[in-house]
């Protein structure tokens, strides 16, 4: 059979561009919707990304959060609170179906280190869900799409504990021996006896003792010490070389306690030798070669406050039983020199007249470190205040 007359008619068919377009465009077609589909799920994809990583980042903060806090006791719960803020998150943007998908995909991994003065969290959470495609995927085989996201975070709790040093320096003159308004005994509906200033002061000084124990019941963070003053410091001798009117600063209240105990009122009235000594006794080296800072280092003690509560109930009058200028001017500038030195000053006015409240309003730090005291009840209550306000930091919760 001859063939040669379909030779004509094959290369006629094979040279005809009729239809070309409806052709590629069935082949193409498909393709063309994946791709057009594969853009809409890919922004689509990227934004539930985003939405599930800012989700899983707020359940790691929330659980490592809670757990530096103590909102949380246990890593369970803490485990609990990252996937409720995760799903809670979503819920914003997903439907009811999603929300299970992501308690189902979500995982949180809680590593706890301790120390012995410290704990810390490190807190991962991972989560994952699949998102419907449009049709347009559909037509590549592509139902859905996975999105996951991941995060870890930290956190922890340190016992910081920045423990005192604290000087008193106490007026022992003789007004201290006056009779406060405060009542000692009654005959009947009477006052007999009134309670002494020097008494009064005792009894808010034991205030503050009874504080700083209650803060440091180990007494390894709280050191004290005392100068009592009247026209100065007292001596044992008369070349001043030992001075009599003083308690080394040691750990606790108990020395110094048994000294304030001990004070009896006389004399005149100077604070500046008194304070000029406290202030050499706590004050901050350079270097750190302190005796305080020493002393403090031995116990661990590396964050040291250091205090000086002057207290007074009359003017600085010397020996000369009226205020003297030179007097009140050498106490403000010792006062001047303690704060420049870093050591925090509290002021108590006892029953003062107006020129040494003056004095002790300008010696005492900024910040309301300033009490004034007209019966024995504030006086306890300004000496039970100032113990609080120093033992604040005694032991802080850093996060």
């Amino acid at each position: 059979m001859r063939t040669s007359f379909m030779r004509p008619c094959l290369r006629r068919m094979f040279s005809d561009r009729g239809g070309n377009f409806g052709i590629m465009t069935a082949i193409m077609a498909p393709v063309l919707l994946g791709a057009a589909g594969m853009a809409i799920d890919y922004s689509n994809a990227m934004l539930s990304q985003r939405e599930l990583q800012e989700a899983t980042d707020a359940g790691a903060l929330a659980a490592a959060t809670a757990l530096a806090n103590g909102t949380a006791s246990t890593t369970a719960d803490a485990q609990t609170i990252a996937k409720n803020f995760v799903s809670g998150q979503m819920a914003n943007y997903v439907g009811t179906d999603a929300i299970n998908s992501i308690k189902a995909g979500t995982s949180v991994d809680i590593d706890v280190s301790t120390t012995a003065t410290s704990k810390s969290y490190k807190v991962t959470v991972a989560t994952s869900y699949g998102i419907a495609t449009t049709p347009f995927m559909n037509v590549l085989g592509y139902k859905t799409l996975n999105i996951g996201a991941s995060t870890s975070t930290s956190s922890g709790t340190s016992d910081t504990k920045t423990a005192l040093s604290m000087e008193l320096v106490l007026d022992q003159s003789g007004s201290m021996g006056e009779n406060t308004t405060t009542c000692a005994t009654y005959s009947g509906k009477n006052c007999k006896t009134y309670v002494k200033k020097i008494d009064a002061l005792k009894a808010a000084a034991n205030a503050l003792f009874a504080a700083l124990d209650t803060a440091d019941p180990d007494h390894s963070l709280v050191r004290t010490g005392a100068y009592s003053y009247n026209n100065g410091l007292i001596y044992k001798d008369w070349q001043k070389t030992q001075i009599k009117s003083m308690s080394g600063m040691a750990w606790g209240t108990e020395t110094t306690a048994t000294y304030v105990s001990g004070i009896t009122a006389s004399g005149g009235t100077d604070a500046t030798e008194p304070m000029r000594q406290a202030t050499l006794s706590i004050a901050k080296a350079s270097d750190g070669s302190d005796v305080e800072t020493q002393a403090h280092a031995a116990k661990g003690n590396n964050i040291v406050s250091r205090y000086i509560i002057l207290m007074t109930d009359g003017e600085m009058t010397g020996n000369t039983g009226v205020w003297q200028y030179s007097f009140d001017q050498n106490v403000r500038k010792q006062c001047d020199a303690t704060k420049v030195a870093g050591i925090k000053i509290f002021t108590v006015a006892f029953m003062a007249p107006d020129k040494g409240k003056q004095l002790l309003q300008y010696c005492a730090s900024p910040g309301g470190n300033y009490y004034e005291a007209e019966t024995m009840e504030k006086l306890v209550a300004s000496f039970t205040s100032i113990a609080k306000e120093a033992t604040k930091a005694v032991t802080l919760l850093t996060n």
